[in-house]
């Protein structure tokens, strides 16, 4: 079982697609641990398996063997109603598709996962997010009335108001220009500083990917390294080892 220090773990993971001739390993026995309070990113060619990890990690895919915590609850010891409760009240996604609802305002598409789950917003924790996210004066329009950077802000915000345990987000600033990236990855990194949120982000960029405490490379599904600390400079470095 993880320790305390663990927002999630991944032990032994393997996923395989296909079967036979077109079987591929996704995974290949992939051991992760993602610490509280810190901001990893994923890193990899293309096909390394990134958003397989991502996806087994957050309860969104099966492994084909292996176990996954969430804290201490390990996923494959339950039910599909209790895997989407605790996906719902634990864990936060971004998506590179800002995924929100075309009908609803700003501010109702960022309490929705509250909403749904029928409980009352922590209006004084609302506040706080929406003012760090610098949309206070946006909350009443829909989202074709914001530009991509602020609907993917909104997206963020939905995902840190139910104050989750872990935040993942795939390629969260893939669609964004490079001024609307740094501003959402700005808030990403405030969210761990600040809020203390354990965020884990599957990047392709450089830029990006320096924000974080520490870098996890894959490769053909494996775990090949990991970088603390990183500088652009140095993972522009180490991603010509693998191809990139």
């Amino acid at each position: 079982m993880p320790g305390d220090s663990s927002a999630a773990r991944m032990q032994s993971g393997i996923k395989v697609y296909g079967q036979n001739h077109t079987e591929v390993w996704a995974l290949d026995s992939v051991s992760v641990q993602f610490e509280r309070g810190k901001f990893t990113a994923i890193m990899g060619p293309s096909g390394s398996g990134k958003s397989t990890l991502l996806h087994c990690t957050a309860g969104l895919d099966n492994l084909t063997s292996g176990q996954v915590w969430i804290g201490k609850t390990e996923l494959g010891s339950l039910n599909d109603k209790d895997l989407t409760l605790l996906r719902r009240e634990q864990v936060g996604f971004i998506f590179q598709t800002f995924n929100l609802i075309p009908t609803l305002t700003a501010k109702e598409n960022i309490i929705l996962p509250i909403s749904i789950a029928r409980k009352n917003p922590d209006l004084e924790w609302f506040e706080k997010v929406v003012e760090t996210i610098g949309l206070k004066d946006r909350l009443h329009h829909r989202p074709s009335e914001l530009s991509g950077g602020q609907q993917q802000r909104v997206a963020a915000a939905r995902a840190l108001v139910s104050k989750p345990q872990i935040i993942f987000a795939d390629e969260p600033s893939g669609n964004l220009d490079s001024h609307s990236g740094a501003e959402l990855l700005d808030f990403l990194r405030r969210a761990v500083d600040e809020f203390g949120q354990t965020i884990v982000m599957v990047t392709h960029d450089s830029s990006a990917a320096s924000r974080a405490d520490k870098i996890m490379f894959l490769d053909d599904g494996r775990l090949v390294g990991e970088m603390p600390d990183p500088t652009i400079e140095d993972v522009l470095d180490r991603l010509k080892q693998y191809g990139n």
